[in-house]
């Protein structure tokens, strides 16, 4: 019988043919021009206060100095490495992460992570931040153009573990008329008062209960459990009224982690369970996800918001208090696409003396022919400021009959106005004007339309055009880089700090990809693309 050759965990022992001679020096054999030489530049010269102070003063050592993880971190990043694994990997066997490391042992993953999710966690806002007044020094950003784009990127959660506000109210009703029902037969059998109330269901429960465990006590009830035994009805309604309590506990903590949403996930509570694009066989994907807001200018991500709405329209103005807050700058313009049009984010906008450039959402269907033979339509109607009357098609007039509130999901209030046609009955063109019965009715927020008009005259301009046209370059071009160039289409962390953490090492490293970039193709100082010549 052959015997098996027996090797040792040590492979030094098997020698070789050419001895590896490195350079005392390792930056020799990095390329004058690489991004590496860059990114340590505007890192080092960023302020780390934040960071040194999420460590403790009396603890031991870190293995690798804050500053320089930070900058591993980001690099790794730039090169959509991601992984904590994989950076150990890179320190351990690319030249530029060991540059970086400036002679420090290699960081394990669990070092590597640690750092991303407990220290880097508080300071991450501040460091990426800081970045953006380098950038302003070098007049590579002007703080006047702020495009402004969303998009949903898949949480590190799985998609079937889903909780739904709508099933968990509807379980919560029928279980609520169960307890009614179980307290009704209770007071019948004990001649007793008890009461319950959707308020305060639980205090109720436990009054009720405390009654049964006292009655127990009285009578000196010993609880049979098993086949064949049979269960007296005190033992029935504490078990029952125990099992009501707990199952209301559940639904409790469900409404709690809601938080205006409707739904969530159990493996990741602050993603919530989207919409995403369709894939390439047009199938509509339900998935936990987080909604990802980013302003950019002139081709930098300036700005990083994530947020748990499905829709944008609520991200805006959250978003850009956040970044007003932190850079200490407002912009002059903000463009962004139909998904933002608003009432209260135009008003907003407009305190804030920003200028906006935001698409109506009826922008496409205005350029199509059958909308401007669409009679019934607000906008193909005459309106006379004076007398505050709608002239439809049939020459009667729609006048004001009432004023009536609308509350969105921010809790923001708008008015309405309704008008009403005069009369109805005998005209010859009602059924291409309304399907009512009786006389044709609108509601319309002249606020709303008074600031859609303007924002529809500030995209129409030269201005507004060019403007416009850079939203869908920078802004729209810098996800399709994140997320193809980059790969970038699911989070590794959970949590709604970790993702935008996570998010924001990302943006870092694009930022100083995008900042090479121009410096090599010599664009620097052009902030936008121009429109081209026919």
């Amino acid at each position: 019988m052959q015997k098996t050759k027996s090797y040792n965990k040590n492979y030094t022992q098997f020698g070789g043919i050419y001895q590896l001679v490195l350079p005392l020096n390792l930056e020799v054999l990095i390329p004058e021009d690489d991004s590496v030489r860059l990114l340590s530049h505007i890192l080092e010269g960023l302020n780390y206060d934040a960071l040194y102070k999420a460590y403790s003063s009396t603890g031991r050592k870190p293995a690798v100095e804050p500053k320089i993880l930070f900058k591993v971190l980001t690099y790794a990043y730039l090169n959509n490495i991601y992984s904590s694994r994989k950076i150990e990997s890179a320190c351990k066997r690319d030249i530029n992460f060991m540059w970086l490391l400036e002679g420090n042992k290699t960081p394990d993953h669990s070092t590597i992570a640690r750092f991303r999710k407990d220290y880097l966690q508080g300071c991450i806002d501040d460091l990426f931040y800081q970045m953006f007044h380098y950038l302003h020094s070098i007049n590579e950003i002007e703080f006047k153009n702020l495009f402004v784009d969303g998009t949903k990127i898949e949480a590190n959660a799985n998609r079937y573990t889903f909780v739904w506000k709508k099933a968990v109210n509807k379980n919560e009703a029928k279980m609520f008329e169960k307890i009614q029902s179980c307290i009704e037969e209770m007071n019948a059998t004990y001649e007793a008062d008890f009461k319950v109330s959707k308020e305060s269901l639980l205090a109720d429960l436990n009054v009720a209960l405390a009654y049964l465990k006292e009655k127990r006590q009285q009578e000196q009830l010993e609880f049979v459990h098993g086949i064949g035994k049979r269960k007296s009805k005190l033992q029935k309604f504490t078990e029952a009224l125990q099992a009501f309590s707990a199952r209301q506990g559940q639904y409790n903590a469900h409404n709690q982690l809601f938080e205006g949403r409707n739904s969530y996930s159990k493996t990741d509570p602050d993603a919530t369970f989207m919409h995403m694009k369709d894939d390439h066989m047009r199938n509509a994907q339900l998935k936990p996800a987080y909604n990802v807001q980013i302003g950019v200018e002139s081709e930098y991500v300036t700005g990083v918001g994530v947020f748990q709405d499905r829709n944008d329209i609520a991200t805006l103005i959250p978003f850009l208090k956040e970044m007003e807050s932190r850079l200490k700058m407002r912009y002059e313009n903000v463009i962004a696409d139909s998904g933002y049009e608003s009432e209260e984010n135009y008003l907003y906008l407009e305190k804030q003396k920003q200028t906006y450039y935001i698409k109506p959402q009826t922008y496409e269907q205005w350029k199509k022919r059958s909308f401007k033979k669409n009679i019934g339509k607000r906008e193909n109607m005459f309106y006379n400021a004076e007398t505050d009357e709608y002239t439809c098609h049939n020459g009667k007039q729609l006048k004001p009959v009432g004023i009536t509130y609308r509350t969105s999901a921010t809790g923001y209030r708008s008015e309405i106005t309704v008008y009403e046609c005069e009369e109805c009955s005998d005209c010859p063109h009602k059924s291409r004007c309304t399907k009512a019965k009786g006389n044709r009715k609108m509601q319309v927020s002249k606020t709303f339309v008074e600031k859609r008009q303007i924002s529809y005259e500030n995209i129409t301009t030269e201005e507004g055009i060019l403007l416009r046209v850079n939203r869908s370059i920078q802004v729209e071009g810098a996800f399709g880089v994140l997320k193809n160039d980059y790969n970038f289409n699911r989070f590794l962390t959970r949590g709604k700090s970790n993702v935008k953490t996570e998010f924001m090492l990302l943006c870092l490293g694009y930022n100083v990809n995008k900042l090479h970039a121009k410096i090599q193709n010599e664009r620097i100082g052009k902030p936008l693309h121009p429109l081209k010549t026919a």
